[in-house]
């Protein structure tokens, strides 16, 4: 007897052939028929009639960080109410195992490294999350069995550094034991379903403390011996983030990606590829480095987001702003003191001047204040400005738009929400992303999901960009854009039988209506454990959601099942090679 049978959807394989009217049965687990309509006589224990929808595979998510947040919410929202089935976990080099057993404080460290680094709230990983493990084996366990989505998880480098080296893993270099130790922890890692290595270099990333997290001082000749482990193991992957991801690789970074993809036979994914016709020339000099890559036997593959996913500003709370050069030291101040600064119309000029600098590098574009948008307020005397853009609000009172920029977040002691308006939303931008997503070493992703939870909403990029397709810009069709979500991130990964609508594949399955699949407006909740806030938006158009066969989403709302598997390399993966 079959599970559950779905007829008369337009089935959109995956695979980018074109859409065709077919019955889809179910059992087990696994798509058991794609059949022509009404040939099916099998009976079947549950049915539907999905006639004008879409049946499409499951979409693949392949850059988030979920890695605690599984543990209070198992369905990964709003990922999954928006279609996606499997997530990759454990980028970035940060990962919440393992853990020495031997030193508990280092949990406390992890915690507050994740809320710096990736702005998950403290409070919600302090509360959620249960930090009953050491091993990398030990986490994945105590996931299993809980999650509604299918995840798998890189091993990070800062772990990994941190569970050798100690303290020392900030700041130090390890010597020839503690290097033989890490990459055999990384080996044990993979032993137990690692799906391979992450690690940073990125200037942005720094710890709880303000140091520049551990991966970050790790050599070459370090990177490179963890390269090679991970090709000595089926099924894994390299993921990894420079400072060079931000606008321009450097010729070292380029060689060192190279290498490293190389000495592991396995790609190397990095995040996220942005796309601006204002700098044309970003995109070629930053897949130079997968040219380079494929000329000494590697593979280096750019992540992009198919839509823009704006993250607010706050002249209140460590952001993006922190990062333009001389701009940290003055909002890292308390309060009072970061007022009276502020206030002083000689170190706002300062600070406009260092933004403007080419030292600011990708930051620049953060300090055009006449492009933000007002977002939430909280003094009486800021009402009314919610959703109005700051040239309008300083061309009637007379101010420069920065000066009316802080005028406003003073009202609020600061704890005003800023939404920098996009400056890449011109054709000329879109064309270029166009040609760019045809590229044989891009790959569409880098939601961030799980992070910067009340900064940016990255998770609804699926319904959006088919919502985009179907009625918007249409810059690509429905089948190739499937594609897209489905097949391409599941080939890369070496998922075993996912990613497209095929017999004999695990029915990780989404029905919407093309009419209608969209993504809503992101709107600020408190539902993290400690009533921490995030963002969230609702997906429109989401018919139906299987993970495993089993129905988690039912007309955009979470059904309660929890069908989801932990994927392991080499059990649920299979080798991808450079070639």
């Amino acid at each position: 007897m079959l599970d559950h049978l779905i007829t008369g959807a337009t089935v959109v394989d995956g695979t980018g052939a074109p859409g065709h009217r077919a019955d889809v049965a179910l059992r087990d687990g696994r798509i058991a028929h794609v059949a022509e309509p009404g040939t099916l006589r099998e009976e079947a224990r549950s049915s539907q009639d999905a006639t004008g929808l879409v049946l499409a595979p499951g979409f693949v998510d392949p850059h988030t960080h979920y890695d605690a947040q599984l543990f209070w919410d198992p369905y990964a929202t709003p990922s999954m109410n928006h279609g996606v089935t499997t997530v990759v976990g454990g980028n970035c080099g940060f990962t919440l195992a393992p853990l020495h057993p031997q030193r508990p404080q280092d949990a406390d460290y992890t915690r507050r490294m994740m809320a710096k680094v990736e702005g998950m709230s403290l409070v919600a990983l302090e509360e959620g999350a249960p930090w009953d493990w050491h091993s990398f084996d030990d986490y994945l366990t105590a996931l299993e069995g809980r999650t509604a989505v299918n995840a798998g998880f890189m091993a990070g480098h800062c772990a990994l550094r941190r569970y050798v080296m100690g303290q020392d893993a900030v700041g130090g270099q390890p010597d020839g034991d503690q290097s033989g130790r890490m990459v055999r922890l990384l080996h044990e890692a993979m032993e137990a379903g690692a799906w391979g290595l992450s690690t940073t270099r990125s200037s942005t990333h720094s710890d709880g403390d303000g140091n520049p997290v551990a991966s970050r001082h790790a050599a070459p000749a370090e990177l490179l011996a963890l390269s090679r482990a991970v090709g000595e193991h089926e099924g894994t992957q390299i993921e990894a983030i420079v400072t060079g991801c931000l606008d321009q690789f450097s010729d070292a970074e380029s060689d060192l990606f190279a290498r490293m993809s190389a000495a592991a036979g396995r790609p190397l994914n990095w995040n996220v590829l942005t796309i601006d016709a204002a700098v044309p020339e970003r995109v070629p000099r930053q897949l130079a480095a997968a040219e380079q890559a494929r000329r000494e036997g590697g593979r280096v593959v750019a992540l992009t987001m198919p839509i823009l996913t704006p993250m607010n500003m706050s002249l209140g709370s460590f952001c993006a702003l922190n990062l333009i050069p001389g701009w940290g030291d003055i909002l890292g101040l308390p309060v009072p003191e970061r007022l009276a600064q502020l206030r002083d119309p000689g170190v706002r000029a300062e600070m406009l001047r260092r933004a403007d600098s080419k030292e600011a590098g990708v930051f620049r574009r953060l300090a055009r204040f006449d492009r933000y948008v007002v977002g939430d307020t909280y003094a009486s005397a800021n009402e009314g400005l919610t959703g109005r853009v700051v040239a309008d609000i300083a061309a009637e009172r007379g101010q420069d738009p920065f000066a009316c920029l802080v005028d406003i977040c003073a009202e609020d002691d600061l704890r005003t929400v800023l939404w920098p308006m996009p400056t890449d939303n011109d054709p000329a931008s879109w064309e270029l992303r166009r040609r760019t997503w045809e590229h044989p070493d891009v790959l569409l992703g880098g939601s961030d999901a799980g992070a910067h939870l009340d900064r940016m909403c990255g998770a609804p990029y699926t319904t959006r960009f088919l919502g985009d397709c179907l009625r918007g810009r249409k810059l690509v069709g429905l089948e190739r854009a499937v594609q897209m979500l489905t097949d391409e991130p599941a080939r890369l990964f070496g998922l075993r039988d996912r990613g497209r609508v095929r017999e004999g594949f695990h029915a990780d399955l989404v029905l919407f209506d093309p009419e209608r699949i969209d993504a809503g407006q992101a709107t600020l909740v408190h539902d993290l454990p400690g009533d921490s806030p995030r963002l969230d938006s609702r997906a429109t158009g989401v018919v139906g959601v299987w993970v495993n066969g089993v129905e988690t989403v039912r007309d955009d709302r979470v059904t309660g099942a929890v069908p989801g598997r932990i994927l392991r390399s080499g059990r649920d993966t299979e080798t991808v090679g450079t070639r």
